[in-house]
């Protein structure tokens, strides 16, 4: 099958970014498990550690989220020999023409949101040990230089984010250090707004497949 030119950088839905992010993380960590079935893949979007936010998918939804990569070619099914049941792979290094170093870096982003340089360097070295933190900063200014589209983007507070969604910074990155923090009271709303933003987007999702 030929492949559709991605070097372009389509806007994907955020259950889409947790499909995608952990498939690269499985992909670059745990090789010998690699491709995922779909409980598998399941299971890595709705891990509590090394992952912001934590999310609590259920099957239909992470397939509905493959379905929609493999469409964009981001996404492929692995079966056939050696495999009783489907499996899945991402396709992003060859549609964007990344290395190991490259897609760990994004990995990072897409799970776990904006990153320093330090942390990314800390949180990839399961995926690839980079030797500094120059190494990584040169990586970053590679990947926003993309072309035709940038991939990652400086953030607020000396961080970078990916841009595969048009999120911008988060909401806290807009308020000044020295302002006062929410109270519990504020927290809990914001919180709660949080949730039914969440649950607003995931209806939104699931209406495309209807």
């Amino acid at each position: 099958m030929e492949l559709r030119d991605h070097s372009k950088v389509e806007p994907l839905h955020p259950i889409e970014v947790r499909v995608l992010g952990a498939l690269l993380e499985k992909d670059l960590t745990t090789p010998e498990y690699y491709p995922l079935t779909l409980n598998a893949l399941q299971n890595a979007c709705n891990q509590k550690s090394n992952r912001d936010p934590v999310v609590n998918y259920d099957e239909t939804t992470v397939a509905q989220g493959l379905e929609l990569l493999r469409q964009k070619q981001l996404v492929m099914k692995v079966s056939g020999a050696g495999h009783r049941v489907e499996k899945y792979a991402h396709r992003l290094g060859e549609s964007l023409n990344l290395g190991r170093r490259e897609l760990a870096l994004l990995a990072v982003l897409m799970l776990r949101g904006p990153q320093t340089v330090g942390e990314l360097r800390g949180r990839t070295e399961r995926m690839h040990p980079f030797a500094d933190m120059e190494e990584v900063e040169h990586l970053l200014k590679s990947l926003s230089e993309h072309e035709p589209d940038p991939l990652v983007a400086p953030a607020t507070r000396g961080r970078w984010r990916h841009l595969w969604s048009s999120v911008e910074a988060e909401p806290e990155d807009e308020v000044e250090s020295g302002a006062p923090r929410l109270t519990l009271e504020g927290r809990v709303s914001a919180l709660e707004h949080e949730i039914d933003e969440l649950k607003r987007q995931l209806e939104s999702f699931r209406r495309q497949f209807e």
